[in-house]
């Protein structure tokens, strides 16, 4: 069985937003040479996430409200009081929590198995960053 690791760099400009990586997941894919398996697709950061989901403009904006409507961002938190690095980013680690920080899809002759308006997105909760990584590992054969 093939173990293939590859990795997505971005750089994110506003403290939450949604990018879709399907198509850099899928060149990942392409690259491992793996035809049949699963493709885990992770982020090492505890502050955003991976989810699949549908990309549609309203939505998007839905998606939006929804996780800020839960977690509002101004409201007081233990964590802010006095955060390790200066941030003050509890409402990004609350948000966490209702997202995952991985998806694991299957592959099939080569091609993920996503639905028709299935999309993979990478979720920036505590933007802007600099330098985010997501991983892509493919398993199989």
């Amino acid at each position: 069985m093939k173990n293939v690791v590859s990795f997505i760099e971005m750089q994110t400009r506003q403290v939450m937003e949604f990018h879709d990586i399907t198509e850099k997941v899928r060149e990942a894919v392409k690259k491992s040479n793996v035809k049949e398996g699963l493709v885990n697709v992770f982020t090492q950061h505890t502050t955003c996430c991976v989810k699949i989901n549908e990309f549609e403009e309203k939505l998007m904006q839905d998606f939006y409200q929804f996780l800020e409507k839960r977690v509002p961002q101004f409201e007081k938190y233990g964590h802010d009081i006095n955060p390790v690095d200066g941030r003050k980013n509890a409402h990004s680690h609350l948000k966490s929590l209702i997202l995952n920080t991985s998806e694991c899809i299957p592959l099939q002759k080569g091609e993920l198995l996503l639905g028709t308006w299935q999309r993979v997105f990478f979720v920036e909760l505590d933007g802007p960053r600099e330098k985010r990584k997501v991983i892509v590992q493919v398993l199989g054969e």
